[in-house]
C-alpha cells in the first residue's frame, strides 16, 4: 500500500495522522519486519476504530474502505480539484498528474487485504467491506454528507480504469464542488487564529421550503428575485428582512439556502460579535466557484454598541471591493437596526450635539447599504387563522374546524400576539396532544 500512497501528488499532502498515512506506514514496517505481529496489530485496530468512527459521524454503509477513500477525494482542497470546482474539468498539463493519482486511487480501491489479513490472523477488513451500519437518527450524522459520498463511491467502484475514474470525480467537482464548501450548505465560524477564521459546518440544517411559510407572497417573491439573480450572476443587493417577531424573516432565509443549494449558493452565519473577522472570512470565501450569504440573524444595535460603523465600511464604503459573489443577508425587529431616540429628530432635543440631523443620518446609514428591505408585519386575525387551517392539513390534524380555530385563538393570546410562530407552535401543540391520544 505505501508504494502505492508514496505516487500520490495532487492528493498527497494528507495529515501523517490520517488513517490512510497511518495504514500505508503499517504495511511498510510489516514489509520491512520492523514491528512485531502485535504491534503491528494493535496499530490496525486503531485505524480501523478511527474508521468506525467516521463512518459513524457520516452514517457511512456498505464498503467502508470505499466510502472513505471517497471521503478524502471530495474533500481534498488542491490545485486541481480546486480548479475543477463547479466548472469542471479542462484541457491543461494538471489533469496529466491528477490521472496519475486517480491511477494510484483506484488500486486504493482494488486492494487486496487478503495478504496481511493471512499474515496478522485478522479478517477486520473483510468486515469492513461488508459493513452493515445499525440504523440511526438523522441527527446524529450528516444525511447530506453520506448519500453524496455513497453514491459517489458506488459509482466509482464500477470504473474500470483511471480515465473513467477521472470523469467521475471530476463530473463530482463540476456539480458539488470539493471540500467543506462543496459538501455543506451552511457554516458558522468556529474559532479563530491570526489572520485566519476557521469554518464550521452545520449539519443537519432545517430542510425548511419557502412553500412552507404560508403567506408572505410578495415578501417571499422579492427574496427570490434577488437571490436568483446573485446566483445566475446577475447584479443583486444586500438584503434587509425587517418586522414584527415569529414572522418567519429567519424560515425565509434558511429556506432560500435550501432552494438555491444545488446552483452553487452557501451561507455563513456570523453573530455581532464576529464583526471584526468579516474581512478575513470574505478573503477566504472571495476566490471560490460559490455564491455565499452571509447571514445575520436578528441584527440591531444599541447606541453604545459602534459595531454598525465596522460593518458599513465591509458592506460598503471600504476601499475595498466587496467581491461578486458576496451578498450579506439580515433580519432585525428594527426597521433601521440601529436604535433612535426621539431627541435624535430634534435639534435643541441634546444641547451637546450641535447638528443632532448627523446624528440621525450616521443611525441611518447602515440601514440605507440594503438595496432590498423586506417588511414582515403580523398577520390580522383572518390571516392568522389561514394559516393555523393550513398548517392543520400539512399535518393532518382531525379536530373539527371551529374548535380548531376556537383554541388557536385561545393559544395566541398567552403565546405572542397573532404570528405565523404562535400559529405553527400551536399545531405542534395540538399534534402532538393527539398522538398521545392514540397511544
Amino acid at each position: 500500500m505505501y508504494k502505492i500512497v508514496s505516487k500520490l501528488l495532487m492528493y498527497g499532502d494528507m495529515p501523517k495522522n490520517s488513517i490512510l498515512m497511518q495504514l500505508s506506514d503499517i504495511f511498510k514496517q510489516m514489509d520491512q519486519d520492523t514491528q512485531s505481529r502485535d504491534e503491528l496489530v494493535t496499530r490496525i485496530f486503531t485505524q480501523v476504530k478511527h474508521l468506525l468512527q467516521v463512518a459513524t459521524d457520516y452514517g457511512f454503509d456498505k464498503n467502508l474502505w470505499h466510502n472513505y477513500l471517497t471521503y478524502l477525494l471530495i474533500t481534498d482542497e488542491n490545485p486541481f480539484s480546486l480548479t475543477c470546482e463547479k466548472v469542471g474539468a479542462n484541457d491543461g498539463s494538471v489533469n496529466f498528474f491528477a490521472k496519475g493519482d486517480f491511477k494510484a486511487f483506484k488500486a486504493l480501491f482494488d486492494f487486496d487485504f487478503s495478504e496481511i489479513e493471512e499474515r496478522l490472523d485478522i479478517d477486520c477488513f473483510t468486515r469492513l467491506s461488508q459493513y452493515k451500519a445499525i440504523g440511526k437518527k438523522e441527527l446524529m450524522y450528516n444525511k447530506n454528507v453520506s448519500e453524496k459520498v455513497q453514491t459517489l463511491s458506488e459509482r466509482l467502484e464500477k470504473t474500470a480504469n483511471e480515465d473513467e475514474f477521472f470523469d467521475v470525480v471530476t463530473d463530482f467537482y463540476k456539480a458539488y464542488g470539493v471540500g467543506m464548501f462543496g459538501l455543506n450548505k451552511a457554516f458558522r465560524i468556529a474559532s479563530r487564529t491570526e489572520n485566519h477564521v476557521e469554518f464550521c459546518p452545520i449539519n443537519n440544517m432545517d430542510t425548511v421550503m419557502l412553500d412552507d411559510l404560508v403567506g408572505y407572497e410578495i415578501q417571499k417573491k422579492k427574496l427570490v428575485d434577488n437571490t436568483e439573480a446573485f446566483v445566475q450572476g446577475r447584479k443583486a443587493n444586500n438584503v434587509l428582512l425587517f418586522g414584527d417577531s415569529g414572522t418567519g424573516k429567519s424560515t425565509s432565509i434558511k429556506a432560500i439556502v435550501n432552494a438555491y443549494y444545488d446552483q452553487g449558493l452557501r451561507m455563513i452565519e456570523i453573530y455581532k460579535h464576529q464583526f471584526q473577522d468579516l474581512n478575513e472570512v470574505i478573503a477566504q470565501i472571495k476566490n471560490r466557484n460559490y455564491r455565499f450569504i452571509i447571514y445575520m440573524d436578528d441584527l440591531s444595535f444599541e447606541e453604545f454598541e459602534i459595531e454598525y460603523k465596522y460593518l458599513k465600511a465591509v458592506i460598503e464604503g471600504g476601499l475595498e471591493k466587496k467581491p461578486d459573489n458576496v451578498l450579506i443577508y439580515a433580519t432585525s425587529n428594527r426597521r433601521n437596526l440601529v436604535r433612535e431616540r426621539a431627541a435624535d429628530k430634534l435639534e435643541i432635543a441634546d444641547d451637546n450635539d450641535l447638528h443632532s440631523s448627523d446624528t440621525v443620518q450616521e443611525k441611518l446609514s447602515l440601514v440605507y447599504r440594503f438595496g432590498v428591505r423586506i417588511y414582515f408585519g403580523k398577520p390580522d386575525k383572518k390571516q392568522f387563522q389561514e394559516i393555523v387551517r393550513t398548517l392543520a392539513a400539512r399535518y393532518g390534524v382531525t379536530m373539527p374546524e371551529d374548535e380548531l380555530l376556537l383554541k388557536a385563538n385561545q393559544w395566541e393570546l398567552s403565546h405572542g400576539g397573532l404570528t405565523g410562530r404562535a400559529a405553527q407552535q400551536f399545531i405542534d401543540y395540538i399534534v402532538g396532544t393527539e398522538e398521545e391520544k392514540r397511544k
